[in-house]
């Protein structure tokens, strides 16, 4: 997978996140890291923490994982 995919994917991923109607999903990060897509920050609920994981799903190809350490607080 090239450089300029990985980007694209993660871009697409901030950009699904950051027109979520849920405020806590917004102020999410997303980066790439060894081939992992890395979702980070902080929201108040374990179903954003979720939901969010799920949204970065549709984003990964097949030779890409999730790793999500969103705080719930």
């Amino acid at each position: 997978m090239t450089d300029a995919t990985v980007i694209n994917m993660v871009d697409k991923a901030k950009q699904a996140l950051g027109e979520s109607a849920i405020y806590d999903l917004r102020r999410l990060k997303v980066e790439d890291q060894s081939g992992s897509l890395v979702i980070s920050g902080a929201v108040s609920r374990f179903y954003h923490k979720q939901l969010a994981q799920e949204i970065l799903l549709e984003f990964c190809s097949s030779s890409h994982e999730v790793i999500n350490t969103v705080d719930v607080r």
